[in-house]
C-alpha cells in the first residue's frame, strides 16, 4: 500500500468518527428537547440562521435593542423575548458552507403541526423579522431596564428604548437570528435533516 493511500484512508477514518460523534450528539440532543428534558442555547458561529412558522402565539413579551456578542465579532439585534411561546409548523435552519469532502450543506429542523415548538423564558437576538405582528395591552418607550412583563433575564440598558405587552402574535414568521436561549424547549414531530447545497427554510 502506498503511503498517500494510507494517509487518505485515515482522514476518511478520522472524518467518519467525528462525524458519528457529532451525530450520536444530535440524536441525544433531538431526544432531549422532544421530551422537553433541556434548557436549549443556540448560536451559530460567524453566521446567522432562520426560523420560520405558520403562526407564533406568544405570553409576556418584550423588546428591545441590545448586541450579540460573538467569540470573534458583535452585532446589533433585536432582543424579543417571552414567557411562554408556542410556533405551529416550526423550522429552523443552518446553512454551512464548504465543509470539506462534502460542500455547501443545510442542516434543518422541523416540528410539524400546531404548536409543534414550544418553549418558556426565551430570548431570541434578532436581525430580522417579518409577519402580521398583533400585540395586546401594548406599552411602547417604556425604559428598557423597567420591562417587566417578559423573561426575568431581558432587560435593556437604562434609558434605551423598550416595549411590551401581554400577548403577541406573529402569522407567517419568517426571522433570521444570531442567538436563542430558553429556559426549556420542546419540539413535537421532530425531524433533522442535511440537504445538500442551500436549502433553507425560506
Amino acid at each position: 500500500m502506498k503511503r498517500s493511500e494510507a494517509r487518505g484512508r485515515t482522514r476518511w477514518v478520522r472524518f467518519a468518527g467525528v462525524l458519528g460523534g457529532a451525530f450520536a450528539m444530535a440524536a441525544l440532543l433531538i431526544t432531549g428537547l422532544s421530551q422537553g428534558a433541556l434548557a436549549a442555547s443556540f448560536t451559530v458561529s460567524g453566521g446567522a440562521f432562520q426560523v420560520s412558522a405558520d403562526k407564533l402565539v406568544g405570553e409576556g413579551f418584550v423588546q428591545y435593542g441590545d448586541v450579540d456578542r460573538g467569540a470573534t465579532d458583535a452585532h446589533v439585534v433585536a432582543i424579543g423575548a417571552f414567557r411562554k411561546a408556542t410556533l405551529d409548523n416550526f423550522c429552523q435552519s443552518v446553512f454551512l458552507p464548504k465543509i470539506p469532502l462534502v460542500g455547501d450543506t443545510t442542516l434543518v429542523l422541523t416540528s410539524g403541526g400546531p404548536g409543534g415548538m414550544a418553549a418558556t423564558d426565551i430570548i431570541i437576538g434578532i436581525a430580522s423579522l417579518t409577519g402580521d405582528l398583533t400585540l395586546t395591552n401594548t406599552q411602547i418607550g417604556i425604559d428598557a431596564s423597567q420591562l417587566s412583563k417578559g423573561p426575568e433575564a431581558a432587560k435593556g440598558r437604562p434609558g434605551a428604548f423598550g416595549l411590551q405587552a401581554d400577548t403577541a402574535t406573529i402569522g407567517s414568521l419568517r426571522q433570521i437570528a444570531w442567538s436563542t436561549n430558553a429556559q426549556t424547549l420542546r419540539l413535537k414531530n421532530l425531524s433533522l435533516s442535511l440537504r445538500s447545497g442551500k436549502n433553507e427554510c425560506f
